[in-house]
């Protein structure tokens, strides 16, 4: 750089810039030159990257999972797995899946804790 402006040195002049402001324009302009000169390297394929989605063993445990939770919501007793579909697949509020199987709130309520309770026991091993 210094011998840029070494070579540069007549070019400045005294009372149109600050020599700060002159040396700076300099060594901008030294480095765009630069990076004019420097050419990129076109590549024929990018690099590979790895796939972000989850991996087909992540995905057929995942299935072996659901499958497992239909077959524990499928044996429970009528009465539970009616309840528990309207409130949580359905998405039903309590007094709406009460109204729908003609019992109240609180029998509702009485239901949804035995499935839970029933299913929680028979995925015990799937809890982290």
């Amino acid at each position: 750089m210094f011998l840029r402006v070494w070579r540069q040195a007549r070019a400045w002049r005294p009372g149109a810039a600050r020599f700060d402001t002159w040396l700076h324009r300099v060594a901008l302009n030294l480095c765009m030159d630069r990076l004019r000169r420097r050419r990129e390297v076109a590549v024929a394929d990018p690099p590979e990257q790895a796939d972000p989605a989850p991996g087909a063993d992540f995905m057929l445990a995942r299935d072996a999972e659901s499958r497992r939770v239909e077959r524990a919501v499928a044996g429970l007793p009528a009465r539970q797995r009616e309840a528990l579909v309207m409130q949580v697949y359905q998405g039903l509020s309590n007094i709406e899946a009460a109204a729908a199987l003609g019992i109240s709130v609180e029998a509702l309520e009485s239901l949804l804790a035995r499935a839970r309770r029933a299913l929680r026991q028979q995925l015990e091993d799937l809890r982290p």
